[in-house]
């Protein structure tokens, strides 16, 4: 099927013309991951009466789903990958309204983070989930005056996804990620930072200070421990620092995986609902919010408990440490 060319803005998903409001918009990013997911979008949106917005450049997608959330829209999905995703999230925020649209992810990016972690592993299933899938209301991660859904990552792999380019990507995958994370991993020096960790009551804390190789913060997503889902309805936030001295030399694609699964020296690990981290080199530290890029001298991350419904799969689990959970 021949998918012509839509347009930025409202638009009927048969592209026959402008779109009367509609109580279910998806928000597309022809240009996530392999670039090839528009026309299949594009005609799952029309078989399910969706109104169709496709983005041309950055924060059309906020812009959408600020525009979505105002107007009253019950469903909206976002059709691209973990940067796309967190775009639509800040779009909610921003928009101020009380009840924000319930959120469906359709995977058709790079790494697809989010939507693996609530269990949507394909285009197809995430329409089916719009008609059958559960709702959940999930924890929100704010990062200053920036949410995030999935996580908020500093120091090596956050320089590294940075550097890493979209042909790189269109080729590689998410292997594209792996790659730049080990070159650029022989020549980071990590950076001095001040953490503090603050306890439920706001009334306890504990800080910590070292040269930090990777600063992990996870709402939906954590890294080790098997599974790379955290428990995204629990209020806190999943904390991983390893320290710079702890990275190991970077000889295969899965030294990753490998280090953040050991409970050794060197990685410190905390849950809670606030965190701030402060760079002692008094210069920004970067940061990726699930993707987008993010520079600060001084990052104040919170949860934001059930802040958003969103559509879920079959596999998700709302606590994947209980037993029998899955994962």
């Amino acid at each position: 099927m021949h998918v012509p060319r839509v347009p930025p803005g409202s638009v009927r998903a048969d592209g026959s013309g402008v779109a009367e409001p509609t109580d279910r918009v998806v928000i597309c990013n022809p240009v996530s991951g392999s670039e090839d997911h528009l026309e299949q979008v594009h005609g799952l949106a029309a078989d399910g009466g969706w109104e169709l917005r496709v983005t041309e450049a950055e924060g059309d997608a906020h812009e959408y789903a600020l525009e979505a959330a105002e107007s009253g829209t019950e469903l909206v999905a976002a059709a691209g990958g973990d940067g796309t995703v967190n775009e639509v999230v800040g779009g909610f925020v921003d928009s101020g309204v009380e009840n924000w649209p319930t959120l469906l992810i359709v995977p058709a990016g790079t790494g697809n983070n989010a939507a693996s972690n609530l269990g949507i592993e394909s285009i197809g299933e995430a329409f089916s989930l719009a008609e059958s899938g559960r709702r959940r209301r999930l924890d929100l991660g704010r990062a200053n005056d920036r949410a995030f859904l999935n996580s908020c990552i500093g120091g090596l792999t956050a320089e590294a996804s940075l550097e890493t380019d979209s042909e790189s990507k269109r080729r590689f995958g998410v292997l594209a990620y792996v790659l730049k994370t080990i070159e650029t991993a022989t020549n980071y020096d990590g950076a001095p930072l001040r953490v503090t960790l603050e306890n439920a009551d706001a009334e306890t804390s504990v800080v910590w200070e070292g040269d930090v190789a990777l600063a992990f913060i996870g709402n939906c997503r954590r890294f080790g421990r098997r599974q790379a889902q955290a428990h995204a309805e629990d209020g806190l936030l999943e904390v991983t620092l390893v320290e710079n001295a702890s990275m190991p030399s970077m000889v295969g694609a899965t030294a990753l995986d490998h280090l953040f699964d050991l409970d050794a020296d060197g990685i410190v690990r905390h849950r809670v609902p606030r965190v701030t981290i402060e760079s002692l080199h008094d210069e920004p530290i970067t940061y990726s919010l699930d993707g987008e890029v993010l520079g600060a001298e001084e990052l104040d991350l919170e949860t934001l408990p059930g802040a958003i419904s969103v559509v879920v799969g079959e596999n998700y689990a709302s606590n994947p440490d209980a037993e029998g959970a899955g994962w």
